[in-house]
C-alpha cells in the first residue's frame, strides 16, 4: 500500500501532537541542565568528555520520562478507529491529555529551580517526603513563594504553548490524518520500544560516574529521580552494600566501639552492649536543644563577618564547645538519629521515618533508667517525618500544636498540645522559638513541681524556609537565612536568661546542637564541609572548654554522660570523646545512597553500587582527592560500623531487652 506523504513525517501526521510534545520536552530539558551548569559552574570539574557524557545520559533520562509521559497517547493514537479520528471526543481527549502532560513537564521543571537552590541535586526521596507531609510543605511553598504569580506563569505557559502549537497546524495535522492503523503502528511501535526499552534500562546509578556531585546530577532528570526516589526509600545493606562477613564485621566494630572506661557485658560475637564505669558525680536536669540548621560557618569564631550569633557565641565561651564536630546527614531527622540513637545513618530513610523503630536502645533508655521523664517538644505537628511516632515509641511525652494526626495505637505515651493562646507568631512549619522555649520552661517547671528530673528534647523551627519570624526583635528583615539566623540567636539569648530566673536553672545542663548544616550543595557526592556543625555543653560544674578532636554527632551525648560522671550500660555506637584514644577519632557522614567516615585525614566513602572509594582531604574546604592505594584497615572499620548498624536494626537486634 502507498503511504502518504504525511505518513512519512512524523511531525505533519497523526502523530504529530505526540511528537512536537516529546521534542518540547527534550528540548526543555537541555535548557534546564544548561542552565544548572552555568549556576553550579563553581562546583564542576570542566573534562570535557564527562560533560559530554551527562548531557548524553540525561538525554538517555529525559527521552525515557518523555516517552512514558507519552505512552498512554500513543497507545491511544494508535488504536483508536480510523473513522472516529478528529471527533469531538478525539479533540476533547487530546488536550486534556496534553493539558495534563504540559502542566507535569512545566511544574516539574520550574520545581527543580528551587529545589536545586536548595539541596544542589535533582529530586531525590526530600521531595518524595514532600507529597506525604502536605500540611508543612504546601504553607512553606505559600510562604516561601509568590503563588499566584507561579500559578499565572505556569497558565501563561500552557496557553502559549497550545497556541504555539495550533498556529504551527499540530493539532491540525493530528486530527486531519486518517491513516489505517496498519501505518500507525510504524511510528508508534518504535516509540513504544524506546519507552519500555529506556524505562527497564534506565537506572538513575547509571549517572553516578564520577566524583564531582554537579556533574552527576547534570546528568540525571528530576522526573526520572524522583521516581528511582520514591521506590527506592529504603536500601537493604545486605543487597547493594559492600560487606564483610558478619564475624568479622562485629569484630572491627567492637574493638572499635570500647572505651577506656568500658567492658562489654556478654561474649556474644554480635552483642555490643558495654558497662559503662564513672564517678556518678552529678544528676542534672537535661535539655537538648537541636536547632534547626544551624551551620558552623554561621559562627564569627569560624570566619562568619555578620555577627548572627552572638549570644550562641558568648555561651560557647562558657561552655564546653566542641569545634571540629560533624553531622551525620543533611536532614531533621537525622540530626534526631544521631541525637537520641547515637548510630550511623544507615543507608535509606532514617530510622525515624521508618517502621518497627519503638522500643529501640537509645539515650532515652539510658536517662529512663536513672528516673528522668523524657520530653519531645515541637512547634509545629509532630506527625510530620513520622517524629511523634518515633519519640512516643521511644517513651518520650510529646509536646507539639497536634493538628488532629493520631499517634500510632501501639505507641502508649502522653501527648499535650501547644494551645493557640500560648502562640504569638506561627509560620508553615510551628511556632516561633520564643514561643516553643516557653514550652520548655512550662513542662520543666511541671517536672519540678512533681520532684522528679528531666530530660527535653526540644526542636526549633524558625531557621528555616520561609525565615519568618516575630517583628521588631532583630535589625534584619524576614524572608532571608541571615535574618533567621539571628532571630533563632536571640530567642536562645532570651530563653537562657528566662531560665536563669528558674529554680532549677541550676541544677540544668543544656546540650545546642544542630541538627545539620543550612546547605549540603557541593562538588562531591558528600561535601564535608557542609556537615559542619556547632555544639555546646552548658551550666556543667567544670571549666570551660574547647573541643578540637574529630567528633561525630553521634558522640555528643555519650561524651555528655561522661562528663555527668554516669554509670551506665550502653549499645550506642557513640562514643564519650574524652574516652577515646588519640587517633581513634571518626565522623560518619551519609546521605541517603552514599556513606562515609571521616578518619584523621582520610574519608573513605561507600555507596548502593558495592564501590569503595577513598579521599585525602585537605584545606578549609575540607576538599577530596581521591587516592589508589586504599588504607583497607579505614575501609574494613567504615564497612563494619555501616553493616552492623544496619544489621542490627534489620533484625530487631536494636531493641531493648
Amino acid at each position: 500500500m502507498k503511504i502518504s506523504n504525511s505518513l512519512k513525517k512524523p511531525f505533519q501526521g497523526r502523530f504529530s501532537a505526540l511528537f512536537s510534545t516529546l521534542s518540547l520536552y527534550l528540548l526543555l530539558s537541555f535548557l534546564i541542565r544548561v542552565v544548572l551548569l552555568i549556576w553550579s559552574s563553581k562546583d564542576v570539574d570542566f573534562s570535557l568528555f564527562y560533560i559530554i557524557r551527562a548531557f548524553f545520559t540525561g538525554f538517555l533520562f529525559d527521552l525515557a520520562i518523555g516517552s512514558l509521559f507519552l505512552f498512554l497517547y500513543g497507545i491511544y493514537l494508535l488504536i483508536f478507529p480510523k473513522r472516529w479520528i478528529g471527533s469531538v471526543f478525539d479533540r476533547c481527549f487530546t488536550y486534556f491529555y496534553l493539558t495534563l502532560i504540559f502542566i507535569i513537564i512545566y511544574f516539574s521543571l520550574l520545581a527543580e529551580i528551587p529545589f536545586w537552590d536548595e539541596f544542589g541535586v535533582r529530586f531525590n526521596f526530600i521531595a518524595v517526603d514532600y507529597l506525604i507531609y502536605t500540611y508543612e510543605v504546601v504553607e512553606n511553598i505559600n510562604q516561601s513563594y509568590p503563588l499566584p504569580v507561579i500559578a499565572l506563569v505556569l497558565v501563561g505557559l500552557i496557553v502559549s504553548t497550545i497556541f504555539i502549537f495550533k498556529k504551527c497546524n499540530i493539532f491540525k495535522n493530528t486530527f486531519s490524518d486518517k491513516s489505517p492503523i496498519s501505518n500507525r503502528i510504524q511510528y508508534i511501535l518504535p516509540f513504544v520500544i524506546i519507552a519500555v526499552a529506556l524505562g527497564f534500562l534506565m537506572k538513575n546509578k547509571q549517572a553516578d560516574f564520577s566524583n564531582n556531585l554537579v556533574v552527576n546530577e547534570l546528568g540525571k532528570n528530576g522526573a526520572f529521580s524522583f521516581v528511582s526516589a520514591f521506590k527506592s526509600n529504603e536500601l537493604d545493606y545486605e543487597t547493594f552494600y559492600p560487606k564483610l562477613s558478619d564475624k568479622e564485621a562485629y569484630s572491627v566494630v567492637k574493638k572499635s566501639l570500647l572505651q577506656e572506661n568500658q567492658n562489654y557485658v556478654s561474649t556474644q560475637f554480635d552483642d555490643i552492649s558495654r558497662a559503662t564505669k564513672g564517678n556518678q558525680v552529678e544528676n542534672p536536669n537535661i535539655i537538648v536543644i537541636a536547632i534547626e540548621s544551624f551551620s558552623a560557618d554561621f559562627l564569627s569564631t569560624f570566619g562568619n563577618k555578620d555577627n548572627l550569633t552572638p549570644n550562641y557565641e558568648k555561651l560557647a565561651n562558657e561552655s564546653v564547645f566542641f569545634t571540629n564536630l560533624y553531622a551525620t546527614g543533611t536532614r531533621t531527622v537525622r540530626g534526631m538519629e544521631a541525637l537520641t540513637l547515637s548510630v550511623p545513618p544507615t543507608p535509606g530513610n532514617s530510622i525515624v521515618r521508618r517502621p518497627n523503630n519503638d522500643n529501640l536502645f537509645s539515650v532515652s533508655t539510658i536517662v529512663k533508667s536513672k528516673n528522668y521523664q523524657p520530653y519531645f517538644i515541637y512547634g509545629g505537628d509532630g506527625y510530620f517525618d513520622n517524629m511523634n511516632n518515633f519519640f512516643g515509641g521511644q517513651g518520650f511525652d510529646i509536646v507539639d500544636r497536634d493538628r488532629g494526626n493520631p499517634l500510632s495505637d501501639n505507641i502508649k505515651t502522653q501527648r499535650f498540645k501547644i494551645e493557640d493562646k500560648e502562640v504569638s507568631f506561627e509560620n508553615a512549619w510551628g511556632i516561633c522559638d520564643e514561643d516553643l522555649y516557653k514550652q520548655s520552661i512550662k513542662y520543666a517547671d511541671k517536672s519540678t513541681k512533681a520532684n522528679k528530673p528531666f530530660f527535653q528534647f526540644v526542636m526549633t523551627t524558625s531557621n528555616h524556609k520561609p525565615y519568618t519570624f516575630p517583628a521588631g526583635k532583630i535589625d534584619l528583615p524576614q524572608g532571608e537565612r541571615n535574618g533567621a539566623v539571628k532571630y533563632t540567636d536571640y530567642a536562645l539569648g532570651k530563653f537562657i536568661n528566662d531560665a536563669k530566673s528558674k529554680p532549677w536553672f541550676k541544677n540544668t545542663v543544656f546540650v545546642i546542637v544542630a541538627d545539620h548544616c543550612a546547605s549540603s550543595a557541593g562538588k562531591w557526592e558528600i561535601n564535608i564541609a557542609k556537615h559542619h556543625i556547632p555544639a555546646i555543653i552548658y551550666n556543667l560544674k567544670q571549666q570551660p572548654e574547647k573541643i578540637e578532636r574529630l567528633t561525630s554527632q553521634i558522640d555528643v551525648m555519650p561524651t555528655l554522660f561522661g562528663y555527668l560522671g554516669w554509670n551506665y550500660n550502653t549499645s550506642l555506637y557513640g562514643k564519650d570523646i574524652n574516652q577515646t584514644k588519640i587517633g581513634d577519632e571518626r565522623a560518619f557522614i551519609g546521605n541517603y545512597r552514599t556513606l562515609g567516615m571521616l578518619k584523621g585525614n582520610i574519608f573513605t566513602q561507600i555507596d548502593d553500587r558495592k564501590r569503595v572509594k577513598q579521599f585525602v582531604v585537605s584545606g578549609a574546604d575540607k576538599s577530596l582527592s581521591e587516592v589508589k592505594s586504599k588504607n583497607n584497615e579505614q575501609v574494613a572499620e567504615t564497612i563494619s560500623y555501616y553493616q552492623t548498624a544496619s544489621e542490627r536494626f534489620k533484625n530487631g537486634k536494636m531493641k531493648v531487652r
